[in-house]
């Protein structure tokens, strides 16, 4: 299965982690549908069981900024 990244990448959308330059300092920056689309991905793979939301998330956010 390919990651949500390559797919996008294939149907020529933009990246979902844009780089944000604020007072000299370079941040990462991730779409609010991108980080629910992988979160959803991390649900399903773990076969569906709730209780993990909030962890889900912040994977998620963690794999896209990380270009994952």
């Amino acid at each position: 299965m390919e990651s949500m990244m390559q797919e996008d990448k294939k149907k020529g959308k933009k990246p979902v982690v844009k780089k944000v330059v604020k007072n000299g300092e370079v941040k990462k920056t991730v779409s609010i549908k991108a980080i629910e689309k992988k979160a959803y991905e991390l649900y399903e793979k773990r076969g569906g069981k709730n209780g993990s939301a909030e962890q889900d998330w912040l994977e998620a956010n963690r794999i896209l900024e990380a270009g994952e």
